[in-house]
């Protein structure tokens, strides 16, 4: 099973973990909002490497699980997501969960109001111009990408 070639840390709760990285896959599949693929199952992931809330962002390297989540101010649904987000960083970042949230308002300042009101304890990047969203192919808010290693799901 792909998951289990995943590097657990020492100390970290494996078999929780990957729970975990299934419960959040069906949670985001969940979320009550029109969603299509980023990419076709198991492609590699685009680069990313944006402005960050503190300095530049890029993906990391392969190994990492990455949970990479495209949102903006004026969604609803993603006023939701950042609590649950938040949740997860905290509970299993230490295994090795990292979750990256980019904001695709125009406005920076927009993205810093809903940040001062539901503030990210994980990893916030900017891409005011659109060109993540284009490359990654997402159409809709929020829109989540599950990266293991080298691809996504």
């Amino acid at each position: 099973m792909w998951i289990a070639k995943l590097p657990a840390r020492a100390g970290a709760d494996f078999p929780t973990f990957a729970r975990a990285l299934l419960v959040a896959a069906l949670a985001c599949a969940l979320v009550p909002v029109t969603s299509v693929r980023a990419a076709e199952a198991g492609a590699p992931a685009p680069a990313l490497t944006l402005p960050g809330a503190a300095g530049p962002v890029v993906l990391p390297a392969k190994g990492k699980v990455v949970l990479v989540d495209f949102w903006a101010s004026w969604c609803g649904p993603c006023r939701q997501s950042f609590p649950w987000m938040n949740r997860m960083q905290q509970r299993y970042g230490a295994a090795g969960l990292q979750i990256v949230a980019v904001n695709v308002d125009q406005d920076r300042a927009e993205a810093e109001a809903f940040l001062r009101k539901l503030p990210a304890a994980f990893t916030v990047a900017f891409d005011g111009g659109g060109d993540t969203p284009k490359r990654w192919g997402v159409r809709a808010m929020p829109t989540s990408v599950l990266k293991i290693g080298r691809a996504h799901v």
